[in-house]
């Protein structure tokens, strides 16, 4: 992850080049409060933002297993859907979701 943010739009700010993002790995952008955030990227490419919290046991999601649009907490294997931030059944609870996109193969995180 590169250490620095630059301002690209009124709220969105880059993060890192999409590339920085190992395919079904993460980044995390460190945050000054509400905890930091983990940039996700799955085999096809696409690119998601979840709070770096599992919803059960504060597990970092960001060191968990990607698959599809899910990825599995690396403390007791809950499965989080990337694009909700929702826990899948018969699992219950949810961590945030940041809106995130890929222009010109940079990373730009709603904030």
């Amino acid at each position: 992850m590169n250490t620095f943010e630059i301002s690209v739009e009124a709220g969105w700010k880059e993060i890192c080049a999409v590339e920085d993002i190992p395919v079904l790995g993460s980044r995390v952008v460190k945050a000054a409060r509400g905890g930091d955030i983990a940039i996700f990227r799955n085999a096809e490419g696409e690119v998601f933002a979840l709070h770096d919290k599992c919803p059960h046991k504060q597990g970092p999601l960001s060191q968990g297993i990607v698959h599809g649009r899910q990825v599995t907490c690396p403390l007791h294997s809950w499965k989080i859907e990337l694009d909700s931030g929702n826990a899948v059944a018969p699992d219950v609870g949810c961590t945030k979701s940041f809106e995130v996109k890929v222009e010109g193969g940079r990373v730009l995180l709603k904030v």
